[in-house]
């Protein structure tokens, strides 16, 4: 496969993933603003918000430093300047899949196109302020669709595999941001530390984190317990067989890439290899007694590095 078609797969995964992610935080951000609770508590959740996407400096540059919840969905939903806004994203996601209509199948195409030609009328129409929950309820089923219909229609062949590898490198990073602001918040990276009154009044705080990213009610079947900060920790980072964890997700990156890669003992295949062994082989009390916050910064670090050898060695060197 030309490394051109390569990388516009692997961003139109990435960005299409990454509008999902920003469209369940929000969601839940706004959910949760909407329980009782003082006025910097509230603060503290969109500044978060903020946070996890490495945009309080676009967003100051833009609104000054004071930070109003309106402002915020509004920058991270239609503000086309900024590159990691819902509209952004659906935009580079269908402009990638443009430039390689040939590549994929005519439903795969179609999603993607009127998925972008949708949120610019529902944009257009005032249908976001009118209900944000709803709108972001359908950015995620739209990301839904595009996946489903990307396993129902495509041959599995290389194509199909750089748009795995970018779906669940880009799910993986947004996890750890997310585990990462959220976590540090709170508990200021002493999960353990909480007593137990402070872990009761917390719950929404940790349902939202789970909600967040779909896993509520698997919580509930895991563990069948109140919610717990280092088993929400456990959930997200080192269960496999859930589909955000940063476990599932690096399992599912080195299965793609071993499915377009003509050489096993290469340099990405090892830095992947690793990284997934190091999840698979930790346990969540060790990672907690070392630091939540340390862990997951050197997490972020060595995905952005896994991110680097697979554009080196797959893709067009690009500026995305």
């Amino acid at each position: 496969m030309l490394s051109r078609t390569a990388d516009h797969l692997f961003w139109m995964s990435r960005y299409t993933e990454r509008a999902e992610n920003t469209a369940r935080m929000l969601d839940v951000n706004y959910q949760t603003s909407l329980l009782p609770q003082s006025t910097a508590v509230a603060q503290m959740g969109w500044q978060g918000l903020l946070s996890i996407s490495e945009l309080k400096p676009a967003y100051a540059a833009k609104y000054g430093s004071s930070i109003n919840p309106r402002d915020v969905m509004d920058f991270m939903v239609r503000d086309e300047k900024n590159s990691s806004s819902i509209i952004s994203c659906l935009q580079n996601a269908r402009e990638n899949a443009r430039a390689v209509r040939g590549t994929l199948t005519t439903e795969v195409w179609e999603t993607q196109n009127q998925t972008y030609l949708e949120v610019i009328r529902m944009l257009r129409h005032g249908d976001f302020e009118r209900d944000p929950s709803q709108f972001f309820e359908w950015v995620k089923f739209r990301s839904h669709l595009s996946r489903g219909v990307t396993l129902g229609t495509m041959l599995q062949d290389e194509a199909f595999h750089f748009l795995r590898m970018g779906t669940f490198l880009e799910r993986a990073d947004n996890t750890a941001r997310l585990i990462d602001v959220k976590f540090h918040a709170i508990q200021n990276d002493a999960v353990g530390a909480a007593s137990e009154k402070a872990q009761d009044n917390d719950f929404y705080h940790w349902s939202s984190i789970l909600r967040s990213v779909s896993a509520f009610e698997v919580y509930r079947k895991v563990y069948r317990d109140v919610i717990k900060p280092e088993r929400v920790a456990e959930l997200l980072i080192l269960r496999s067989d859930m589909p955000r964890s940063l476990l599932g997700c690096l399992s599912e990156v080195m299965s793609n890439l071993a499915m377009v890669t003509s050489d096993p003992l290469s340099e990405t295949q090892r830095h992947a290899g690793k990284l997934r062994a190091d999840l698979q082989y930790a346990r969540i009390d060790e990672i907690l007694a070392n630091g939540l916050h340390a862990f997951l910064t050197q997490f972020l670090d060595r995905v952005n590095e896994l991110g680097a050898h697979i554009s080196r060695e797959f893709l067009v060197p690009a500026t995305k």
